[in-house]
């Protein structure tokens, strides 16, 4: 599913690797059934390859982690989060492609 550089954040890890994460994370909530979800996994791993040292990335699966999506508004998948000190500083919607997920960063780091 993730790439070595992608983890997998659930429900039970969320508040430890993201909330209290000492460097911003990008966050792909995504599903199975998602069309457009496959893809953009696949930009998500390059962009953590790249990013690696400067962001954590992983991925919550909506349909196992359904609080997660609840909880941070997630209407359509996929949807990519930034979090920066525990809060969420940025959202994509879609599968946009890698130059607007680097860009968006980059404005984070």
């Amino acid at each position: 599913m993730a790439g070595k550089n992608v983890h997998e954040f659930t429900d039970g890890n969320f508040r430890d690797e993201v909330l209290g994460s000492d460097v911003p994370v990008l966050v792909d909530f995504w599903a199975v059934w998602c069309g457009p979800c496959k893809p953009l996994g696949k930009t998500v791993e390059v962009v953590a390859d790249e990013y690696s040292g400067r962001f954590k990335v992983g991925k919550v699966n909506i349909d196992d982690n359904g609080g997660l999506a609840s909880t941070y508004g997630i209407t359509a998948v996929p949807t990519l989060l930034v979090f920066s000190g525990g809060e969420v500083v940025d959202r994509l919607v879609g599968n946009v492609p890698k130059d607007r997920i680097a860009s968006m960063l980059d404005s984070h780091i």
